[in-house]
């Protein structure tokens, strides 16, 4: 019995040996217990980082790095928070973009329109809408039969009509950026080229086989300068801007009309629901005996005033009064609303509106710049910066 005995106690012992390193594999893998691992405290610093949505993308990229090769990060291991101009208000609604920058609508209308900041940029050298790109019917409360030379109408009318169809093409391309807002980490400057494109046909007029009464083009160069600041009530002074504009019918006497000026602007908002913004010009002078629209200012005006009004995300109103600044008391005022019409791709905004105009005063179009008519009109518009 004791050979037996001895023999089962050794075996017994032996397999003890053998087992406790299996027993002890998953004592030995347990971490140590405390309010948050590695890997925990990693992610939730990378959370924390709020001011700086680059800075915060980057550190949950190297956190995710991380789980994927099986290496817990560690917090201090996390990237630094990039330093941040806290003297400019932030646009931003939320922090992780959605979409291309100029149609980001977590920035404000002017941002994006004129990509005033790093984050509203859309790079140069890619079209953009300008002014509204439309297709409208119009009735005017009078159309011009007599167009000939600006101080000396023809003797024989046009049967044309007085309801007819307008349109309108309008873009600008960015050719450069950051000219003078260099190593700024948030404002950019910018330099556009735009054109404009305005046509009235007479579609209803077959018995004069249905002919453009009259086309404007109109090239510009405009250089902005994003200058945020905070003014009273609210309101944020957003930008001022030069520009150069030529304006032509592109027609020979004695139809022939063209001007050319240069002028100044600028532009403030109320949070997304409100844009005011102002422009005042000179016209460059021309020789009185090459001058195809003389007194061209006493009547389309040398500056103006703008309000849109975001009614509400489908619905905005606008108003834009122009005046000769003068004595004259002539412009015009030129009262408007855009309604969304369905949803864009993707189930985003569309882009397409409902576009309602009602005109008054001088300078609808250049052919009857010095004839005061009252123009309404209903359309569709496609509006995309």
């Amino acid at each position: 019995m004791v050979p037996t005995s001895f023999a089962l106690h050794a075996t017994a012992r032996a397999l003890g040996l053998l087992l406790l390193p299996l027993l002890a594999a998953p004592a030995l893998a347990q971490p140590a217990a405390g309010p948050a691992t590695a890997p925990d405290a990693a992610w939730r610093r990378c959370a924390a980082m709020t001011a700086d949505a680059d800075a915060r993308l980057a550190c949950f990229d190297s956190w995710a790095q991380s789980q994927a090769l099986g290496t817990p990060v560690a917090a201090s291991a996390a990237p630094q928070q990039a330093q941040v101009d806290t003297t400019l208000p932030a646009t931003r609604v939320i922090d992780v973009a959605r979409m291309e920058g100029c149609r980001d609508p977590q920035y404000s209308d002017l941002s994006r329109f004129w990509e005033l900041e790093s984050g509203s940029d859309c790079g140069t050298f890619s079209f953009r809408g300008y002014r509204p790109i439309n297709a409208s019917l119009v009735g005017a409360s009078n159309v011009n039969r007599y167009p000939g030379a600006a101080n000396q109408p023809s003797t024989d009318p046009t049967p044309y009509r007085r309801t007819e169809a307008r349109l309108q093409l309008s873009v600008r391309t960015k050719v450069a950026q950051n000219l003078l807002t260099q190593g700024d980490p948030t404002r950019r400057d910018s330099l556009w080229f735009g054109y404009t494109q305005q046509s009235y046909w007479q579609v209803f007029s077959g018995d004069i086989s249905r002919p453009f009464r009259t086309t404007d083009h109109e090239p510009e160069m405009v250089y902005v300068y994003p200058t945020d600041a905070k003014l009273p009530f609210g309101w944020r002074w957003r930008y001022t801007g030069v520009g150069l504009s030529h304006q032509s019918n592109g027609q020979s006497e004695p139809l022939s009309r063209s001007w050319n000026r240069v002028y100044l602007m600028s532009g403030m908002e109320l949070g997304s629901r409100w844009r005011v913004q102002a422009k005042l010009w000179k016209r460059l002078s021309e020789d009185a005996s090459s001058d195809d629209n003389p007194g061209i200012s006493d009547f389309m005006g040398r500056g103006e005033l703008s309000a849109f009004w975001n009614v509400n995300p489908d619905n905005t109103v606008g108003l834009t009064l122009r005046s000769a600044l003068g004595p004259s008391g002539r412009g015009s005022a030129r009262l408007e609303w855009l309604q969304t019409l369905g949803t864009g791709l993707g189930g985003g905004k569309s882009n397409l509106r409902l576009h309602t105009q009602l005109f008054s005063g001088y300078g609808d179009s250049l052919i009857d710049y010095n004839r005061k008519r009252t123009v309404f009109s209903v359309g569709l518009s496609l509006v995309d910066f």
